[in-house]
């Protein structure tokens, strides 16, 4: 197979279209290409007028040879990769070692819980919230009542805090081996439907989120895996090496069990501020990392689609459309778009008691009214939180409280309009955009619950934003606050072996290890760790 990338083709054009386009960019005859397949489909909107679709495919060619050698320097004419997984271990047949623990079943615990199960090690997963119907109904008690459960939320329980989310599938990180090809399939094998493949933007949504989680759970069981639900761990019991370091022997539970076991994964999430305390208390190398600052903004999709797609918005290929922003500030931060979810919602993400965070989500559909997106500014340990390791869980929780405050302290979030954000003052009343966070918004003034510094970047950036896409800064357009979790403050740090630096068969992962940024780079690191695993155990 060869793979062909980067041929474009006009919005409408008609499917008969792709097989001459394909054979006019190789310069062969039609019977030279026997089949082809799509691997991947995104779009070109920088002429609003004149829309392409752009293309990556696979082809079957009669003599794949004699175009490649036509192509020697076109880095768009390839042989095809092979991009399926193959497991660097097997556990022999009915081995009876000691089960691997993974803690947390976000995106990350599920991949390394899935993989270490397809592998023959029979995993266990443990999680300190709840199954994902049951977490559901937690969540939506304190959407709808302000009713807050701090075991079963947005950020814990089945799914991990990707579940509420846009169900965004790609990221940056460098994938040589193609294991977002594996998660991809694995979750379209779980029953997310086939267009992730191939779209550039792939999304599911939460509501298909979560019968997924519950097929892999499934299929996770059939292999040997199982699940211990509601279950906390709040120690290491580790043993001294004769070299001075140390090595897991076990987990204590909250309930006051034991859980023995040699080998963990810690995929616990980015909000999981109890352990990050507690592997601190126990020694466990951990350093402050940077993350962000901010707010959820709204503006009405419609307003997106068309500074996006101008006379083409609302077409059915392109969907409803999205966006990413940055400004470098003449305060020397940078402000920048995040998360951001086209035809979704902001809805409430605390964890703790007493604090307010909001967060976006939105459904497979896309099809609800507003866009919304994190409008944050970056932060970092040296500059803004020095005082140790924790300093940045601290930092987080003092914004979150004045927000919780300054929304009357009932988990309404504190809102405000642009206009009287630029302008200073305190939004007294809501405009023609009608804000989604639930259970509701509270007009104020969010330089309450925000540092200055960002008060000023994000003042600065709005105009700015607005000339990039127009209405940005449109006088109704609301900002709700605060947005705190866009990542880890901390890294639990790790060596090359994937084990923690001074913890031997310790396995730090994903968000809340600071080593992923949202649900396909959390699943990759899943899968590397789960690996790791693997071939520690094998290497006993």
């Amino acid at each position: 197979m060869l793979r062909l990338s980067g041929l474009s083709l006009p919005l409408d054009h008609p499917p008969e279209a792709i097989a001459p386009a394909i054979c006019a960019r190789l310069g062969i005859e039609g019977n030279d290409l026997r089949g082809y397949t799509m691997f991947k489909r995104g779009n070109d909107a920088r002429r609003k007028s004149a829309i392409l679709l752009v293309y990556t495919f696979d082809l079957d060619l009669a003599d794949e040879a004699a175009v490649l050698a036509r192509f020697p320097n076109d880095k768009d004419v390839r042989p095809t990769p092979d991009m399926v997984w193959h497991p660097p271990v097997h556990a022999p047949e009915g081995w009876s070692g000691q089960r691997p623990v993974v803690i947390g079943a976000g995106p990350c615990g599920l991949f390394a819980g899935l993989v270490l199960a397809q592998m023959g090690f029979r995993p266990i997963i443990v999680d300190r919230g709840k199954v994902v119907r049951q977490r559901t109904k937690d969540t939506w008690g304190l959407w709808r009542r302000s009713e807050l459960n701090p075991e079963s939320n947005v950020q814990f329980g089945e799914g991990g805090a990707g579940t509420f989310s846009d169900g965004k599938l790609y990221c940056r990180v460098k994938d040589p081996r193609f294991l977002g090809r594996k998660v991809l399939e694995e979750f379209v094998k779980a029953g997310a439907p086939d267009d992730i493949l191939y779209e550039a933007h792939p999304h599911i949504g939460t509501f298909r989120l979560v019968t997924m989680v519950e097929s892999m759970r499934a299929t996770i069981e059939e292999l040997g895996g199982e699940y211990r639900w509601e279950t906390r761990v709040d120690d290491l019991v580790l043993d001294r090496l004769p070299d001075g370091r140390q090595q897991l022997r076990g987990l204590q539970l909250a309930d006051g069990s034991f859980l023995e076991t040699d080998h963990v994964v810690m995929a616990v999430g980015h909000s999981a501020r109890s352990t990050f305390e507690m592997l601190h208390a126990r020694g466990v190398h951990i350093e402050a990392k940077p993350f962000s600052i901010g707010v959820r903004i709204e503006h009405p999709q419609s307003w997106v689609d068309e500074a996006r797609f101008g006379k083409c918005a609302g077409h059915p290929v392109l969907g409803a459309a999205a966006y990413s922003l940055v400004h470098h500030c003449l305060n020397e931060r940078t402000v920048y778009s995040f998360c951001m979810c086209p035809g979704g919602r902001v809805v409430a993400a605390t964890s703790e008691e007493g604090r307010v965070v909001t967060n976006g989500m939105s459904q497979y559909s896309r099809a609800e009214f507003n866009a919304n997106s994190g409008f944050v500014v970056g932060i970092d340990p040296a500059r803004d939180y020095p005082d140790g390791p924790l300093a940045g869980i601290a930092f987080q929780r003092k914004w979150e409280s004045l927000a919780y405050q300054a929304g009357g302290g009932n988990y309404f979030a504190p809102g405000q309009r642009v206009e009287d954000f630029l302008a200073g003052r305190p939004s007294t009343a809501l405009g023609s955009v009608t804000p989604s966070y639930k259970p509701g918004v509270t007009p104020t003034d969010l330089a309450a619950c925000l540092p200055d510094f960002a008060v000023e970047a994000m003042r600065e950036a709005l105009p700015i934003f607005g000339r990039q896409i127009a209405r940005y800064d449109h006088p109704d357009v609301v900002m709700t606050g605060v947005e705190t979790r866009t990542s880890s403050p901390i890294r639990i740090t790790r060596g090359k072996d994937f084990q923690s630096l001074n913890v031997a068969r310790l396995f730090p992962a994903g968000e809340g290890a600071g080593y992923a940024g949202g649900i396909l780079s959390a699943a990759i690191d899943g899968i590397k760790v789960g690996e790791a695993v693997a071939q520690s155990i094998m290497a006993q």
